[in-house]
């Protein structure tokens, strides 16, 4: 917070914090939203458009920046999630508001990606990692108030706020980082040309049809209403050639090696995509297991998530310190966040207290917060400067496809292995966080790849 990195840090800052509130405050005031304006049949859409143009504007910005630098990328990404803000705010029709939500996702994407560009030219290396820990407290604060503000705001005053209210900050947060990203020139020597950057995007917004196509069918299937309407031939296809666009299209975009989980930074990318998997595929389930299986209040269910909030705010303060390598903190981060999710398959499955369960998620994201900042911090010093702005995409879509993979897969497995008309049982939840246990007991294993040999050792190897 000196007087030369006040105002980008500030401004970085605010971007995220928007970013996190607008998300959270779309999943409270939905239900609302969707009752006004007729959109009950189509809920789904404000969030699956938002994150398919996220997607493909995320794969766009990373060759852009690579290319032209943070600017140009910057500046879109304020247009469009600003504008998407005020159509959604403005929304006369649902089909608006979900067009208004895809807008603001392209703007997401279109912002995030020069962040992480700006922090690697503008902050020295000893700072990135305490920014990256402050930025885990700029998701966390939304994540406690956002939702309660946006439910007051639906109730007593208009949901429509909740939109027109963020508009007006983000853009004095990149007004705050003006100063300072102004000056940030493109990379003298260019990984790319402008006809790479042009098939990058086009591979994202393949990338991202696919996760939707494939994702839809996976809710279809499972949801016996949807079979009756749509065959499961035709159900069965859409999610095949989803899957084909996903397997076909993801190679390209990530780096060289990622398949193999070559040393360095294709495992650091590997290890984001199964931790988001592990976590957020269990984070879903949660308040589920403690209002059906211990009979809590919705509200008190609540708590467990903000306490896993704090834990990953604890741990990614504590990667900062830098008491271990960051390699270590790659292990030893999804390992815990492994033993935390086996103790929480194991207390619903004996239906012990749920003081239990809570305590042992709190954990589980302080190692989520621990190996998930050293996965930023990493990146960047693993990229060169010509290529900084593809691979913090290439992070961003690894972090998102986990999300999606993570979330739908266990959602639809829930689906299958729920009995019609049933209270789901204890072994179902235990099955489903057990699972996605040996994912991010997977990113462990992974991140002991993270290590680059040293340039002596190198040399003594090829000797």
């Amino acid at each position: 917070m000196s007087r030369s990195h006040r105002g980008l840090v500030i401004g970085l800052l605010a971007i995220v914090t928007c970013s996190a509130f607008e998300a959270m405050a779309v999943t409270t005031a939905m239900p609302v939203v969707a009752s006004e304006l007729g959109g009950a049949r189509a809920y789904g859409l404000a969030f699956s458009l938002y994150l398919t143009a996220s997607m493909a504007a995320t794969a766009a910005a990373g060759s852009w920046c690579d290319v032209a630098g943070a600017k140009p990328s910057l500046l879109t990404g304020l247009g469009l999630m600003t504008a998407g803000l005020l159509l959604c705010g403005g929304a006369w029709d649902f089909s608006v508001f979900t067009v208004g939500r895809m807008v603001s996702g392209a703007g997401a994407g279109f912002m995030i990606v020069p962040v992480y560009v700006i922090i690697g030219q503008a902050l020295p290396g000893a700072l990135q990692p305490i920014l990256f820990g402050w930025f885990s407290a700029a998701w966390v604060v939304p994540s406690l108030v956002g939702p309660y503000v946006s439910g007051l705001l639906a109730e007593h005053a208009s949901w429509r706020w909740a939109f027109f209210g963020v508009a007006p900050i983000v853009v004095v947060a990149v007004l705050l980082t003006w100063p300072r990203v102004r000056g940030l020139a493109a990379p003298e020597d260019r990984a790319m040309g402008t006809g790479e950057g042009r098939r990058r995007a086009l591979l994202g917004l393949a990338l991202a049809l696919g996760v939707a196509a494939a994702q839809w069918s996976a809710q279809s299937l499972a949801d016996p209403q949807t079979r009756d309407a749509v065959t499961p031939f035709v159900l069965g296809l859409v999610g095949l050639a989803g899957l084909v666009a996903v397997v076909v299209t993801i190679p390209r975009l990530l780096p060289r090696g990622v398949v193999r989980v070559a040393r360095g930074l294709p495992a650091v990318i590997v290890v984001r995509g199964l931790l988001t998997l592990a976590f957020f595929g269990s984070e879903a389930f949660i308040p589920l297991m403690l209002v059906d299986r211990y009979g809590l209040e919705p509200s008190i269910a609540g708590l467990a998530l903000t306490g896993g909030a704090l834990g990953w705010t604890a741990g990614s303060f504590v990667q900062a310190k830098g008491w271990l390598s960051r390699p270590t903190y790659l292990v030893v981060g999804p390992a815990l966040l492994a033993a935390c999710m086996a103790g929480v398959a194991t207390v619903v499955g004996t239906q012990a207290t749920p003081w239990l369960l809570a305590g042992a998620w709190a954990v589980a994201g302080m190692g989520m917060g621990v190996a998930t900042t050293t996965t930023s911090v990493l990146l960047l010093d693993l990229s060169d400067a010509a290529e900084r702005g593809r691979n913090s995409a290439s992070l961003q879509l690894a972090d998102m496809l986990g999300g999606v993979i993570g979330t739908a897969g266990a959602g639809t497995l829930y689906s299958l292995l729920l009995t019609p008309g049933s209270v789901p049982g204890a072994g179902v939840f235990a099955l489903l966080v057990g699972l996605l246990a040996v994912s991010a007991l997977l990113g462990s294993v992974a991140g002991s790849r993270s290590r680059t040999p040293s340039p002596v050792a190198s040399e003594a190897g090829r000797a």
